[in-house]
């Protein structure tokens, strides 16, 4: 298994710190709204990352994080004139219950930056200790950037370029830096906001802090993967770099990963163009799992962008794989025909070689547009060889084939139960009527009739079976 890790920028074979584990840290939302279609991608790639590792056979310790203490939170609770933790709370609900629809598994723990500040002043004053942080006047500690030699790795950038960036922006309030590359550990409360006692102050960590410190609790002071988004390249990931190593004295994480951003209608999301977009949205319109087929359909690190036309192809390639399925599921349940045949055997091991194909995809750096790739073929060859004819035990084969590599990508076969209108199910009881009175003209005219409507009827040894145009 390959993967493309961001801090030496080639793909590298996965050799994990602990034989047959798999220590896995991604970086979670900021919980101060309904989380957007961009929180999306990272939440279902990287779950996408860890089913492969658990289907490979690793155990994999996954954990992401909730930033539950941040300006925009408390902007949000001053709006609204709540607490800053009724907003964080709500958030981290509707959060998770976003993530369920999309079939994101539970990470192993999902840590809040609040319920850790205790190991956050730990860390804070281990680096004072160790001479890359210092404490204001005021009581705003900062990490010493240029005290930790490899600072900049990570994102590549050049620290004499970052000093020249930092001289042409006056930064108001920040006299106090002995260097403008200096990055906040812990800031002093403000009016109204919530606070914590330290030893430098009342006041709240910096958000950089908060990650090194879950990662370090929750998976130990070196961890395998670290992953996220390709904005938190820079500062946030290159700074959780810093205070880790800085205090750790260790590498901190062995491969980094990192997802391209996705735009709206070729234009980035934002606000301001009104094209911001979230996933409650989003799966109003769409089964969730349409969503996520969108998603995996291209590379994680290429640039993806959403749009309403994409999406209906994503929903129409997902039931594709949906109806073979059913079919399949069908032909198993007859309870009829012979044993499996050998030629039904021979035809077995040939499919095996699809499974063969998408782990050659996901082993390439997760390429999961290529593993679809490969479920397609599958597809088509079982769409092609499996005939009422066929055995259930033939069909019952390929079905759990299918379903294997459909679960490693977290898509669910199942489609949600759909209710029809009583007008329409009264319609296809009076078709049954007329079939069964062999009035089949007045049959064919009902079947037409609910086709105007958007319903397809199909007749099959099991009954008659329906679906939505």
């Amino acid at each position: 298994m390959r993967i493309f890790n961001t801090l030496t920028r080639r793909k590298e074979e996965f050799i994990p710190i602990e034989e047959g584990k798999v220590r896995m840290y991604v970086c979670g939302p900021t919980v101060y709204n309904l989380i957007h279609v961009g929180n999306a991608r990272p939440m279902i790639i990287f779950d996408t990352v860890r089913r492969y590792m658990e289907y490979k056979g690793y155990q994999v310790n996954y954990v992401s994080n909730f930033t539950d203490v941040d300006d925009k939170i408390i902007k949000k609770a001053i709006e609204e004139g709540v607490s800053a933790d009724e907003i964080s709370v709500r958030y981290i609900a509707e959060c998770k219950k976003d993530m369920a629809d999309m079939n994101v598994k539970p990470a192993t723990t999902h840590p809040q930056a609040t319920q850790e500040i205790e190991g956050m002043v730990d860390m804070i004053q281990s680096l004072i200790d160790k001479g890359y942080a210092y404490a204001a006047a005021d009581g705003t500690v900062y990490f010493r950037v240029k005290a930790f030699k490899a600072y900049g790795k990570l994102s590549h950038k050049n620290l004499d370029d970052l000093q020249s960036g930092f001289r042409a922006i006056a930064v108001s309030g920040e006299e106090q830096k002995e260097d403008p590359l200096d990055f906040v550990l812990w800031k002093p409360k403000k009016e109204g906001e919530p606070s914590w006692p330290s030893p430098w102050c009342d006041g709240r960590p910096g958000w950089h802090i908060e990650c090194s410190v879950m990662s370090r609790k929750y998976l130990g002071e070196e961890i395998d993967i670290h992953a996220g988004g390709e904005d938190l390249i820079f500062p946030h990931h290159e700074n959780e770099i810093a205070q880790s190593e800085a205090c750790n004295g260790k590498v901190f994480a062995h491969y980094w990963m990192h997802n391209a951003f996705l735009n709206i209608d070729n234009h980035k999301m934002s606000k301001s163009l009104g094209n911001f977009r979230t996933v409650r949205e989003i799966t109003a319109q769409y089964d969730p799992q349409v969503l996520r087929f969108f998603m995996l359909n291209a590379h994680y690190r290429s640039p993806l962008n959403f749009s309403a036309e994409l999406m209906e192809s994503a929903a129409s390639s997902l039931e594709r794989i949906r109806e073979c399925a059913r079919r399949l599921s069908d032909r198993k349940g007859s309870g009829e025909g012979s044993p499996i045949s050998e030629a039904e055997e021979a035809l077995l091991a040939e499919a095996k070689g699809f499974t063969a194909k998408f782990e050659e995809a996901m082993d390439d750096d997760f390429n999961t547009a290529d593993a679809l790739a490969a479920v397609f073929e599958l597809v088509k060859f079982a769409n092609s060889h499996v005939t009422e004819e066929s055995s259930p035990a033939f069909a019952a084969a390929l079905l759990s084939l299918l379903s294997t590599l459909t679960d490693v990508l977290g898509l669910i076969l199942d489609k949600p139960e759909e209710s029809l209108d009583k007008e329409i199910e009264e319609l296809i009881a009076a078709r049954q009527a007329a079939r069964k009175a062999k009035d089949f003209a007045k049959a064919d005219a009902i079947r037409d009739e609910l086709l105007a409507k958007g319903i397809i009827l199909k007749d099959t040894r099991e009954g008659v079976k329906w679906q939505r145009a």
